[in-house]
């Protein structure tokens, strides 16, 4: 049997990796890929075979006006919002408003995110940064990683004192190492919506499908919010 071949956002790692574990007991394999947004979708337009496509709403439709992905494949996970974290065990700072948010990133040592260049979570980072009127106070102190989940891993290990990570609250809560001190304030917040798409070129289409189904149905929506994944009611 052919492997069902995945480009997928980090933001959705950690529900797209359980179902593809069911799929494997059912005898599917896999050949997936996992990282920031704008990565995937290079890796796309360079020529990367894939099946299905999992990314930003937004990226979806960009790719099904230029003909990578079939219209009306489009099927929603949910909204993600961005947090804070700290390493686990470390005293939470509060985040709950900017004016307090704003002292403890002037007071932090290190300030890891991902790389706006590529990730959702960086540009939102930057946004925030800027919008609180400290971007240069904290471009010393920020340290990009080329997605989420690698910026959460290094701050899980990191001995440093005073060090805090923003990134997708999906890929703080996928990270035991570290800890969600809470969302950014509404005022700073983007909520961002994650979606699956059939690849144009996809070798299984059939089993694309229904992986889609499967991970944005109904019967998978309690593990999608425990994950952090947000819906319209």
């Amino acid at each position: 049997m052919s492997k069902l071949r995945i480009l997928s956002a980090g933001a959705a790692q950690a529900v797209v990796e359980p179902v593809m574990a069911a799929f494997k007991q059912e005898g599917h394999d896999f050949k997936a890929e996992f990282g920031a947004v704008g990565a995937m979708k290079a890796r796309l337009l360079e020529g990367a075979t894939a099946d299905l496509i999992i990314l930003s709403g937004a990226m979806i439709d960009e790719l099904i006006g230029a003909g990578y992905v079939v219209a009306g494949s489009r099927a929603d996970l949910g909204r993600v919002g961005t947090g804070v974290a700290v390493r686990a065990g470390s005293p939470l700072p509060d985040v709950r408003t900017v004016n307090v948010l704003r002292g403890n990133l002037l007071a932090a040592t290190k300030i890891v995110c991902p790389d706006p260049a590529t990730a959702t979570a960086g540009k939102i980072v930057m946004s925030a940064l800027e919008r609180m009127g400290i971007a240069d106070q904290s471009r010393p102190k920020l340290q990009f990683f080329p997605n989420g989940y690698a910026a959460m891993r290094w701050l899980a290990t990191s001995g440093g004192a005073l060090e805090l990570g923003i990134t997708q609250n999906t890929e703080i809560k996928a990270n035991k190492g570290v800890t969600l001190v809470g969302p950014l304030p509404d005022e700073l917040q983007m909520k961002t919506t994650y979606s699956a798409g059939l690849a144009v070129r996809a070798d299984d289409a059939e089993g694309a499908r229904s992986f889609i189904a499967r991970l944005t149905g109904s019967a998978n929506r309690a593990a999608l919010k425990a994950a952090g994944y947000e819906f319209e009611d």
